[in-house]
């Protein structure tokens, strides 16, 4: 059986539109951000969607209800794909950081194994929920599927469907309401396309 998996980063959410860090925390959709989602929705009819899970975290969870109010879908909340824990930099300015503290961010980034940020969640605790939950999508009987999720857990789910270590995590770049599909047969994924964004271009 094949499997469809369309992976949707959430959409705008304020800390997103204030270049705030949010890992853990909660804030809600923009105006903009639910426009996004509702085009999002717009792109999904066709796809035949059987399921929707989503993350707990409000951006993420306003997103797929967004998707499944259009869709007459339900949706499944499923912890393991909340966004990772960026630990103490939490709710502050990205860019600030990069002017204080660059070093450390650019290590971060160009190798979240070697550097992980300070008290950030484990990157092994991170990789055994997201490669959990990804075992059990494998196995459930919905051949299309949507998962919402946001940028770092996404990227984790591109990662170790197709081999690449969790060092490359942030080598994949996925924006708000960025559509990849993973086609899933013969036991192996195949990357279809990463972070297509066509239903946005009429904003």
């Amino acid at each position: 059986m094949e499997k469809r998996l369309y992976l949707l980063r959430h959409a705008q959410s304020e800390y997103n539109e204030k270049g705030i860090f949010q890992g853990r925390l909660n804030s809600d959709l923009t105006p903009l951000g639910f426009v996004q989602a509702r085009l999002s929705a717009q792109e999904l009819l066709d796809k035949n969607l059987q399921v929707i899970y989503s993350s707990p975290q409000k951006r993420a969870y306003k997103t797929a209800l967004t998707v499944a109010d259009v869709l007459g879908l339900e949706v499944i909340v499923d912890d393991r794909i909340r966004e990772m824990s960026f630990g103490v930099y939490e709710g502050r300015n990205f860019w600030e950081l990069m002017e204080k503290e660059g070093h450390i961010l650019r290590a971060w980034l160009s190798n979240p194994l070697k550097n992980p940020l300070p008290t950030q969640e484990g990157i092994e605790e991170f990789k055994e929920r997201v490669e959990s939950f990804l075992k059990d999508v494998i196995q459930n009987p919905y051949e299309n599927i949507l998962i919402v999720a946001h940028g770092g857990t996404l990227h984790a789910l591109v990662c170790l469907s197709l081999g690449f270590g969790l060092e490359n995590l942030w080598n994949i770049h996925m924006d708000n309401t960025g559509f990849t599909l993973l086609v899933y047969k013969d036991g192996k994924f195949e990357l279809k396309y990463l972070n297509r964004l066509c239903h946005r271009d009429g904003l």
